[in-house]
């Protein structure tokens, strides 16, 4: 089956109730629980010291759907356990996986690698359903605009997100701090054996797209216990830093919380880190810090990736206005994007959140030919 073809099917087949076949391959998905089992005092704290929004009055520590969720695992049938892996992660306000699945089809055929989709803090099924359903917000969206005078690009979709950070643009680092932290657990979980897919030493590499990119960048630059030493990383429409994003977008955040955001990031936290936790920084906040702007820690920047760049690749799109190529050249240095980095520019129109639509307004031969460039790509690199 091509491309739009497989996207309906896997749509049609995903479920993190129960394991499904998946037709037409050797794959099943099977679906695991995940609990928080470490909750970084930091992060806890900091969770605690902020106002709830609006929209749902209830501590960001104490939404359960984010600290025990179901993750969802590609893999081949007739493979009781395996040592191969692969992350898949997403990206930036993201509620579903759909368009995702027919990605992780193809990493987990063309590499023989199983594909784990991991929701990042807040995102996904991490959240509570009433968080994007239109009805619900609507009124909130209202409020939105007539608080913020000329608001642009304010929707039901990008509503929880926009009013979190709007009221704390800190939550943007802390949940990526939490992130971390979950993958962490993941990680130790399969390479000790203790995953009933995995077995001891498994390797494990990483597909990121978009804000998953930033986020697995953070994630090797800072290493915790050497946990990634030897991860391959494959980046699509990411890897920019954060000074030239724009995440401006309906489906992301509206236009007052993504300046807020920038104005936070790139003047206060750049420089004090979260000032209400008097503790000093450490190797999780400099890699961030290293990733919001060209001159922050350049200098550890750009040789841990030209170090590195044997284990790095990334895509990225001419027309892609949310994470552009200048971006993700800034945060790997010349050197090393000059060896790893590679842009594309498909012949029909297409966005940072669409590269691959599956309308009928674009030959879906097209688009599966694009799809395939690029998955070949990372296939090969991730094997």
């Amino acid at each position: 089956m091509k491309f739009i073809e497989r996207f309906q099917k896997l749509k049609t087949l995903f479920s993190y109730e129960r394991e499904v076949n998946v037709e037409d391959t050797s794959l099943k998905i099977c679906p695991f629980r995940f609990r928080q089992i470490f909750v970084n005092p930091e992060i806890k704290q900091f969770q605690q010291g902020i106002s709830p929004p609006e929209f749902y009055p209830v501590s960001d520590d104490n939404i359960e759907e984010n600290n025990l969720f179901t993750y969802t695992v590609f893999m081949h049938r007739g493979i009781e356990q395996t040592d191969k892996a692969i992350l898949l992660l997403h990206g930036l306000n993201e509620r579903s996986w759909e368009k995702y699945l027919p990605w992780a089809e193809a990493l987990a055929v063309k590499t023989g690698r199983a594909v784990i989709l991991f929701p990042i803090a807040f995102h996904m099924n991490r959240t509570p359903e009433s968080w994007y359903n239109p009805r619900m917000l609507l009124s909130y969206v209202n409020r939105r605009k007539e608080k913020f005078t000329g608001l642009d690009n304010a929707t039901f979709a990008n509503l929880a997100l926009s009013s979190r950070l709007s009221e704390s643009p800190a939550r943007f680092y802390v949940s990526g701090k939490e992130s971390i932290f979950n993958l962490c657990q993941l990680i130790r979980e399969i390479k000790s054996g203790q995953h009933s897919l995995f077995r001891e030493n498994t390797s494990i590499n990483i597909f990121a797209y978009s804000i998953g990119a930033f986020l697995a960048q953070v994630l090797l630059l800072s290493n915790p216990d050497q946990l990634v030493s030897d991860s391959r990383l494959f980046m699509f429409c990411g890897g920019s830093l954060f000074s030239r994003m724009n995440g401006n977008s309906r489906d992301i955040l509206d236009k007052e919380s993504f300046y807020k955001l920038k104005d936070y990031f790139l003047k206060d936290f750049i420089n004090k880190g979260l000032g209400i936790l008097k503790r000093k920084e450490d190797f999780i906040e400099k890699a961030f810090k290293s990733m919001l702007s060209f001159s922050k820690y350049r200098h550890y920047r750009e040789i841990f990736f030209q170090k590195n760049q044997h284990h790095i690749a990334a895509i990225t799109l001419k027309k892609d206005t949310v994470i552009p190529t200048l971006g993700v050249r800034e945060a790997l240095g010349e050197k090393c994007a000059g060896n790893v980095l590679e842009e594309l520019d498909f012949p029909y129109e297409y966005s940072h959140q669409v590269p691959f639509p599956v309308h009928n307004r674009v030959m879906p031969e097209t688009v599966q030919q694009c799809f395939s460039e690029v998955f070949d790509r990372a296939a090969a690199f991730l094997a």
